[in-house]
């Protein structure tokens, strides 16, 4: 009796103190997106139509990650864990109250204020938004009661065997994407005769799934992870123990059924979609450059863009009739040397001074050249040569003997890309274990010891650069043949950081992590000046890509795919503590060993 009082008393505390914590933070959370104007804007696109739409959907999972957060615990080696129960389920609902109780605060605080003058967001819209166009007590009374059930729902999911957990999540997930990539597969199968029923049964006005064909996709997915759920990790980790020789060719299939894929893909796809793709594959070029930079040699250079306008003026001054100070019209392919050459020189310029640099030093200075070679190509001072604030126009497409890809037909700027894509991969992936790919990878690892060891680290540093200021050229040469004008606000900052975030999200030092990351911010929230598949989310991109960022760098620093080698690196405690418990395990059941 004395301890199941003792256990009570503390899932008592836990309830009274996790659970307010949380949901204050969780109301916090509500208020602010609904401040920024983000619940309003979600709001006009639909998940689930005509039932559920983006903005409820988010205000929603606010409070199931509230209540999942109240219950959770933390699980330590060697310490007996406690079993979830019903106090945790309350745990939940007390931080859906709390969270539903701070956004009926912000209501009341909307009525009786007039706060618009500071916060423009703060409008009737949001006001209606969050009191469900009831009015203001059915409005605060669903707030509340709502967030307790689905804060309750959030700490429920601890309840639940693993397999049923994971096969929900991914059910819902896969009812979330469907519904986004609405524009890719529309495009797929409009050439059908029953694209037009298929459209009708699956999307409804306001571009969400309808509700039998959800109910289709979270069945038929939450039955497939059932089914199948573990085999893809399985499937890695069978690749992984390979013998090299072996491992080496089953990626080399991968490879191949990803290229035949990507070849295939473009011609089923719409005009938009495509373009979305050059985008993507732009990105994914810069990105496999930085990923020689900053995932295998450690340099973490911030002003990476540089390199990639080095090859798009490059390009733009050899090709252009109207080039400012000399024009020798040369074809695409006759200036692609000179743009390899001049980047390695700039790859040299910049490596230079920054040798014998590291950390938050050798980011600065980075960050320095990049902004420098913006501000000369936009100055008066080299306006002769690469025109200042006009840039330059008319830069002709790319022709390979009588064919010319022009720049407004993206599905063959598409294939030009994924043919340097395959080049860059392919020899990205040939350097990884290369002689000079291990120096990089010992160098970024501990510089200090690899140049004891005997690396020139000085040479690696330089080739890392030339390397990577090459890749990123091929990407600038491209973009500059498809835009068909250059200007220098094309190459600013925020899309050294994007490239940068795309492959600490994706994996550093992982080439599929890379493409995995172009993918997911390109793709899915867009560049710096496009759009991407969640066209709602573009005046929002740079807040997501920052919370991503950080959620990342807290929870899975390694990257979404990211490689063994650099898995290893940063959990090396973690294995380290489980090859301890293995061999204490077989020390005291010495019967096993045989």
């Amino acid at each position: 009796m004395t301890a199941v009082a003792s256990r009570s008393s503390r899932a008592a505390v836990r309830v009274d103190r996790r659970g307010v914590i949380t949901g204050l933070g969780a109301g916090g959370v509500a208020v602010f997106l609904g401040m920024i104007g983000m619940l309003v804007a979600f709001d006009g696109r639909n998940v689930i139509d005509p039932i559920l739409s983006l903005g409820y959907a988010v205000l929603i999972g606010v409070f199931v990650v509230a209540g999942h957060r109240a219950a959770a615990r933390e699980e330590l080696e060697g310490v007996e864990f406690e079993p979830y129960g019903p106090y945790d389920v309350v745990s939940g609902a007390v931080a859906g109250i709390v969270g539903g109780a701070v956004v009926g605060g912000f209501i009341l605080l909307i009525e009786a204020f007039d706060v618009r003058e500071v916060f423009t967001n703060v409008s009737p819209a949001l006001v209606d938004f969050l009191t469900l166009d009831s009015g203001l007590a059915v409005g605060l009374i669903a707030m509340a009661l709502g967030g307790a059930v689905f804060g309750a729902v959030g700490a429920a999911t601890h309840l639940l065997p693993a397999r049923v957990k994971d096969s929900a999540i991914s059910a819902v997930i896969w009812i979330f994407i469907i519904g986004f990539i609405e524009l890719v597969i529309v495009d797929i199968v409009e050439s059908f005769k029953f694209a037009d029923f298929f459209e009708d049964f699956v999307y409804g006005d306001r571009r969400g799934l309808t509700v039998p064909a959800a109910l289709l996709v979270g069945a038929g997915v939450f039955l497939l992870t059932w089914r199948f759920r573990g085999r893809v990790v399985a499937f890695r980790a069978r690749i992984q123990v390979m013998p090299e020789e072996q491992r080496r060719k089953t990626g080399v299939v991968i490879a191949l059924v990803l290229i035949a894929l990507g070849a295939i893909l473009p011609a089923v796809l719409g005009t938009f979609v495509n373009e979305l793709l050059t985008i993507v594959g732009l990105f994914l070029l810069m990105g496999l450059g930085l990923n020689i930079v900053v995932g295998l040699a450690g340099i973490l250079d911030l002003g990476y863009v540089a390199f990639f306008a080095v090859g798009a003026y490059t390009t733009a001054v050899l090709t252009s009739p109207l080039s400012p100070a000399f024009s020798p019209e040369l074809t695409w392919f006759a200036a692609l040397p000179f743009v390899i050459v001049f980047a390695a020189m700039a790859g040299v310029l910049v490596g230079t001074p920054v040798l014998r640099m590291r950390g938050d030093y050798l980011a600065i200075v980075t960050l320095g050249f990049g902004e420098i070679a913006r501000i000369l190509f936009l100055s008066d001072w080299f306006k002769g040569i690469f025109g200042g604030a006009q840039g330059i126009i008319q830069i002709p497409s790319v022709e390979i003997g009588p064919l010319t890809i022009k720049g407004t037909d993206p599905q063959q700027v598409f294939y030009l890309l994924l043919f340097f894509v395959v080049i860059v991969a392919y020899v990205s992936w040939r350097l990884q274990d290369s002689r000079i790919g291990r120096a990089w990878i010992a160098m970024r690892e501990d510089e200090q010891v690899a140049e004891a060891m005997g690396v020139n680290t000085v040479t690696a540093k330089l080739l890392a650069f030339v390397i990577g200021a090459i890749m990123a050229s091929f990407g600038g040469a491209i973009f500059a043949a498809k835009i068909g004008s250059i200007f220098p606000n094309s190459f600013q900052f925020l899309v050294s950081i994007i490239v940068l975030v795309l492959i600490i999200v994706g994996g550093m030092g992982s080439i599929p992590g890379v493409a995995v990351g172009a993918f997911v911010l390109v793709g899915v929230l867009g560049g710096p000046t496009s759009p991407g598949l969640l066209r709602e989310f573009a005046e929002f991109k740079l807040l997501i890509y920052g919370t991503l960022l950080v959620y990342m760098m807290l929870k899975r620093p390694e990257g979404l795919l990211p490689s063994a080698r650099r898995t290893r690196e940063l959990h090396q405690e973690e294995y380290l503590q489980d090859a301890w418990i293995d061999a204490q395990e077989k020390e005291g059941h010495p019967e096993e060993d045989g």
